[in-house]
């Protein structure tokens, strides 16, 4: 019993899978019947009818044939194909067939792709046929009066365009020609050549209307003005050749002569109607001719500056000449009696040759202006140059002069700075032998004798033939420091002193009381008596502080309020 309900159901779901498959066959096969319908419906024939408007004849006539024959093969021949396939996959579905049902249908949805490919492939060549026409025609009708007018231009103003008037006409009159041609081809049906004719008509006119804009302004320039210009160019160079310029060194006379012969060359394409770089080339030969006139204004600028400044380029050399043979001779008398450092004698070395090398261009200068060799625009970059070098020269020989008369300077303020040392060595001695004290420690003893030798090594060099002053300057240092240490010392010395019988006057107070105190109040009085001022000090310091603090800054302040 369980078999025999499974065998129901499976019967039942085959039948419910047929129905449904062939439910879907019946919606494909409505779906391109509702397409072959639509294409049956269109107006192909009204949109074939466009082109009765043209010259059925030639290739006009040909397109529409084969379009017409197309159309007709598909609505006769395609679409009852389709209708078959379509027939045939409704048989096939009722019978449960849906392969053989899907293949009809697969192939009557090829051809109707087919067909409606097709179908737009003529429609565009059919609306490009037409633009063809129509935008030939309105080109035409723009070309027209275009040609007309040119023609009214050279007609009119012939004289503007010399020798070239009969080629413009032949050029005019070839594109009248293909104006012509244009409409036989309309005239046959072959739009799509009649186009092509149209556009290269057009591009024809466009060039030819730019070139005669042109040309009138070119023939002026190539017959009239860029010669004229030459001409004047020319006399002014002669001119100047006539006044003494060195024309000759700037090479403008063969450009001018290679200028003249390309306007020369423009001339002959222009009267053969040919302008193609005339132009540019025209342009380019007034830039340059502008720029010979700047090199030549240039040149005039520099006549006059060097004829202004020449003598005093000269009259400033002879003047620094002189002045360093002063300064010659004070260096050979210098090096008799002082020693002149190596950095120094470099500078008035290296003065010598710079002289030497402006005594050498100058010369060079001269034997240019003479020869006419040179263009006075390189003469007045080195007359300027020149004059600038000699102002630095002029300025590097008078810090050296300066170095020179420092040196006696220093030799007489070294002497008067060693008199000095003596004076406050005198003035230490002095304050020695005021002091009352009991005697000269070592140390200040040798202190004078090292500041005395000091001295007396400034003199021994100040007395040397040539005189170094560098080594005096060294010495002389070295003598100030140790005269100034000596005043320092002996100052504190005698500080130190002082403050010491101070203190032992003031601590003998606490003598009796006090043995230790009395003890080394003893050490201190016996360091006094040799001269050891500091170490007394020292002692008698502490000894008094021990017994009463603070009195050492009481005797002190006591000590100064006395000096």
């Amino acid at each position: 019993m369980e078999i025999i309900i499974g065998i129901i159901l499976i019967v039942i779901v085959l039948i419910i899978i047929g129905l449904i498959l062939r439910k879907r066959v019946y919606d494909a096969v409505d779906d391109l019947e509702s397409w072959k319908l639509d294409v049956m419906n269109r107006n192909i024939g009204t949109e074939l009818s466009r082109i009765k408007t043209l010259n059925l004849s030639g290739e006009t006539q040909k397109k529409f044939e084969t379009w017409k024959s197309q159309w007709e093969n598909i609505a006769s021949t395609d679409l009852s194909h389709v209708e078959e396939y379509l027939f045939d996959a409704e048989e096939a579905a009722d019978r449960y067939r849906f392969p053989s049902a899907r293949k009809a249908l697969q192939k009557g949805n090829e051809i109707l792709h087919t067909i409606e490919k097709d179908l737009e492939r003529m429609l565009e060549e059919l609306d490009v046929l037409l633009e063809s026409e129509q935008s030939s025609r309105q080109g035409v009708e723009e070309i027209e009066p275009q040609l007309k007018e040119l023609q009214q231009t050279i007609t009119h103003d012939r004289y503007t365009f010399g020798k070239a008037e009969g080629i413009f006409n032949e050029r005019i009159q070839a594109l009248e020609e293909g104006l012509e041609e244009y409409h036989v081809c309309v005239s046959e049906g072959e739009y799509s050549q009649a186009k092509q004719i149209v556009e290269k008509i057009t591009e024809e006119v466009s060039q030819l209307q730019e070139e005669m804009h042109l040309f009138p302004e070119l023939l002026t320039m190539c017959a009239d003005t860029l010669p004229k210009q030459v001409r004047e160019v020319r006399n002014g160079i002669d001119e100047m050749r006539e006044l003494g310029y060195h024309i000759q060194e700037l090479g403008v006379e063969k450009e001018v002569d290679q200028y003249a012969k390309e306007i020369d060359t423009c001339l002959k394409s222009l009267e053969k109607g040919i302008i193609d770089d005339v132009p540019s080339r025209l342009e380019e030969i007034e830039e340059n001719i502008k720029n010979i006139y700047t090199v030549l204004e240039k040149e005039v600028l520099a006549k006059n500056y060097i004829e202004s400044k020449y003598l005093t380029y000269f009259a400033t050399l002879e003047q620094i000449k002189k002045t360093f043979e002063t300064t010659q001779s004070e260096v050979e008398q210098l090096r008799e009696t002082y020693f002149i450092e190596d950095e120094y004698m470099e500078q008035f070395l290296t003065l010598e040759k710079t002289i030497q090398r402006m005594n050498n261009q100058v010369d060079a200068f001269k034997t240019d202006m003479e020869e006419s060799n040179v263009t006075h625009s390189n003469l007045r970059d080195r007359l300027e140059k020149g004059l600038e070098e000699m102002e630095q020269l002029k300025e590097e020989h008078v810090g050296f002069t300066e170095i020179i008369h420092n040196l006696r300077k220093d030799e007489i303020v070294a002497k008067e700075t060693l008199e000095n040392l003596r004076e406050q060595m005198q003035y230490v001695q002095r304050q020695l032998n005021k002091s009352n004290i009991p005697g000269i420690p070592s140390f200040i003893v040798g202190r004078i004798e090292e500041a005395s030798e000091k001295q007396e090594k400034v003199l021994y060099i100040l007395n040397k033939q040539p005189l170094d002053m560098g080594a005096v300057q060294h010495a002389l240092t070295e003598a100030e420091r140790t005269v100034e240490q000596l005043a320092e010392e002996v100052e504190m010395s005698i500080d130190q002193a002082n403050l010491t019988e101070h203190v032992i006057q003031y601590a003998n107070r606490y003598r009796s009381t006090y043995p230790i105190l009395a003890a080394e109040l003893l050490e201190s009085e016996r360091l006094f008596r040799k001269y050891e001022y500091e170490l007394a000090l020292e002692k008698a310091a502490e000894a008094i502080e021990e017994i009463e603090p603070g009195a050492l800054k009481q005797i002190e302040r006591y000590q100064s309020e006395l000096a």
